[in-house]
């Protein structure tokens, strides 16, 4: 275990290195620090990450600058419907040798990487999108009998476009489970949007510099897990979870009434890593009750579902997140 002082003294660096790269990101993804912090607080948690917003928003830009800044090896695959798994896994074929002999060799596909753009995924047939989940969780890429281990670190970072749903297949709430967390990138405000304007649209625009690489990357990946957690966070996150059930004895009234069935033991998992990652972004040593917070609605949306009737009478997931979150934070502090 690392001496105390040294620990502190390691996160500090890495905060102040952290610092550099976010600064250097917002040159090219101008505003919208929330979504910066929640994508590059995914990566340090070794997590994959879903952008859910419309198109035009910088989600493509957001991915291709941080494989500059984060030293990894992009790369970006569109999904459509008739895209098929050895699209993206590869596959094998048939070689001829100069002496005429004839064997099987494995081609990688776009997934042999440290960073993939999977854009527009509720775009690919379920079997796709299972090929893809499957690379996600199991590090790895069997095609015919034989297995082939991707880069690291590997992550994916998945976009989805919230109002054109015509012909796509919706990912499974089985296999959103996959992804760390659910990142909503809003429109810009105006202060923001005029900023945009002006750096894009002259006749140069601001390049982002790399501060990281694969290999200080994993390092700054099992430092975050080094990171003390306080018992009462501990606890804040376990009640948070609970309460988020509907057939747990803690839930209320809001969550029995619209959830039809919640967050799993992972949600706790992406939690108990999600804080640890925004406390570092944020300059501090320790995770508190303000983090887990900030961090329920990403880590816990997509983890959950509403009934019917819910969705029927409008109600929102975050909603029900935030009424939970305040109600369980403040019997947190009450005692």
């Amino acid at each position: 275990m690392s001496d105390p002082a040294d620990l502190v003294r390691e996160i500090e660096v890495l905060g102040e290195k952290l610092g550099e790269a976010k600064a250097s990101i917002t040159k090219r993804f101008i505003g919208q620090e929330r979504v910066v912090d929640l994508v590059l607080s995914s990566i340090l948690c070794g997590g994959h990450g879903l952008l859910v917003g419309l198109p035009g928003l910088g989600k493509t830009r957001l991915v291709d600058t941080l494989s500059t800044v984060l030293g990894l090896d992009g790369k970006r695959v569109q999904f459509t419907p008739d895209l098929m798994p050895a699209d993206i896994l590869g596959s094998e074929v048939l070689e001829t040798g100069a002496d005429g002999s004839r064997a099987f060799k494995f081609i990688p596909g776009p997934i042999f990487c440290q960073l993939l753009m999977a854009d527009e995924v509720n775009r690919a047939s379920p079997r796709t999108q299972s090929a893809l989940l499957q690379a996600m969780q199991e590090k790895s890429v069997t095609v015919a009998g034989a297995a082939h281990a991707l880069p690291q670190p590997f992550h994916v970072l998945a976009t989805q476009n919230p109002i054109e749903q015509e012909g796509t297949y919706p990912l499974p709430e089985a296999q959103l489970d996959r992804f760390l967390v659910q990142i909503d990138v809003p429109y810009p405000d105006r202060d923001t949007e005029r900023e945009i304007l002006m750096a894009t649209t002259g006749t140069a625009e601001a390049q982002s510099t790399r501060v990281f690489d694969a290999v200080s990357l994993m390092a700054a990946q099992q430092l975050v897990r080094q990171m003390p957690v306080g018992e009462a966070v501990v606890e804040l996150i376990l009640d948070l979870v609970r309460a988020c059930r509907p057939d747990e004895p803690s839930a209320s009234d809001i969550v029995r009434d619209n959830v039809g069935w919640g967050p799993g033991p992972r949600a706790a998992q992406a939690l108990m890593l999600t804080v640890r990652a925004r406390a570092l972004l944020d300059g501090r040593l320790a995770p508190s009750a303000e983090d887990v917070a900030a961090m329920a609605t990403p880590v816990l949306t997509h983890r959950m579902a509403l009934t019917f009737a819910a969705r029927a009478r409008g109600m929102a997931l975050s909603d029900v997140i935030d009424s939970v979150t305040a109600q369980v934070t403040r019997i947190e502090a009450a005692a």
